[in-house]
């Protein structure tokens, strides 16, 4: 390769490197204030919030590799440290599980070559979806809701769940019933949102 090559070369990949960078940098700042913009659903206790945070990261996932995806979800969770009622537990808890989200439908997007294309990224982002769901169960359980019961007895959580339904008994069976499905339809919430709108913004996501 001559000299001319091999410097033009690197100009598109010192391109590439900061334009992956500017994505991220961008989508992670959308996914930080969507983040913010979080409220309770009639079937969940009132400390559990939905949110739409993973979209960005879905996104970043899809468009740059499934390593960016996870990074947006690792910045905004950093940066909403800095607000957190939950001495980060929360987000450490958003975090495991948006990347297992992202992960799972960029590697699956991105890795397998005949899967590129809209029905790999529809399989890529259920899978996501539902490994997310099924994995919060045990996350939560031995995670979460034991660092959570330092500050408020397990009892008590329990009762709130037991107060939308008080068929529930035991910490397990109320993830089983209640997070477990609230988070795979939250799943499907930035599933949904990002097939409307990843053909719109790839220009800006590529180029």
């Amino acid at each position: 390769m001559s000299e001319p090559s091999i410097q033009t070369a690197g100009r598109m990949s010192s391109r590439t490197r900061t334009h992956r960078l500017t994505v991220t940098a961008m989508l992670s700042a959308v996914a930080t204030i969507l983040m913010f913009v979080d409220f309770s659903v009639p079937f969940m206790p009132s400390f559990i919030k939905l949110d739409v945070s993973e979209l960005p990261a879905l996104l970043a996932s899809f468009s740059l590799g499934p390593a960016y995806g996870v990074a947006v979800c690792l910045i905004k969770n950093l940066i909403n440290c800095l607000r957190t009622t939950t001495g980060c537990v929360g987000e450490f808890c958003n975090f495991l599980l948006g990347a297992i989200f992202v992960f799972c439908a960029g590697f699956i997007y991105q890795r397998f070559r005949h899967h590129k294309s809209r029905r790999g990224a529809l399989v890529g982002s259920l899978t996501g979806a539902a490994a997310m769901a099924l994995l919060s169960v045990p996350v939560n359980y031995f995670i979460t809701y034991p660092i959570y019961e330092k500050f408020m007895p397990v009892e008590a959580i329990v009762g709130m769940y037991q107060a939308i339904n008080p068929s529930v008994n035991g910490l397990l069976a109320c993830l089983v019933t209640f997070n477990l499905p609230f988070t795979f339809i939250k799943g499907l919430l930035d599933v949904g949102l990002c097939f409307l709108i990843y053909k719109p913004l790839s220009p800006l996501l590529h180029k």
